[in-house]
């Protein structure tokens, strides 16, 4: 049995498996204090790493293997560009408007913020959800 704190109610929780994350918290650390600065954003365990939401909806992600940006459909060329960055692939499938960069990118400062920039500017300008009426 392993005990797990949530980070959204603070309680523990025991769960009979154990929970692998391909995590790599030194990127984290660096993705906390660029966005340290951002109205409106949160983080959670996604994609098999850590992902930052903005109001909401998907920013970016953690993984051991890449740093991953949501940088909209169309608007992800000029990122495909550089070395170290490949479009995103998830179960397969390629993900129009994510990217994963690798260390080179995400470790080039001036680089890494362009990215992260450009995804707070596409996220903050997705339409609000509508709330669901429950009945």
């Amino acid at each position: 049995m392993v005990e797990l704190r949530c980070r959204s109610c603070s309680s523990i929780h025991r769960s009979p498996q154990i929970i692998v994350m391909a995590r790599d918290r030194g990127l984290e650390a660096i993705i906390y204090d660029d966005l340290r600065d951002v109205a409106g954003v949160s983080d959670k365990a996604m994609f098999g790493g850590w992902a930052w939401l903005l109001n909401g909806k998907l920013l970016c992600g953690a993984r051991d293997d890449g740093l991953l940006v949501r940088l909209g459909k169309g608007n992800d060329a000029w990122a495909l560009a550089l070395p170290g960055v490949d479009q995103m692939i998830s179960r397969g499938k390629r993900l129009a408007g994510w990217i994963r960069a690798d260390e080179r990118v995400f470790g080039d400062d001036r680089i890494r913020h362009l990215l992260l920039s450009a995804a707070v500017q596409y996220v903050r300008c997705l339409p609000v959800k509508s709330e669901k009426v429950s009945r």
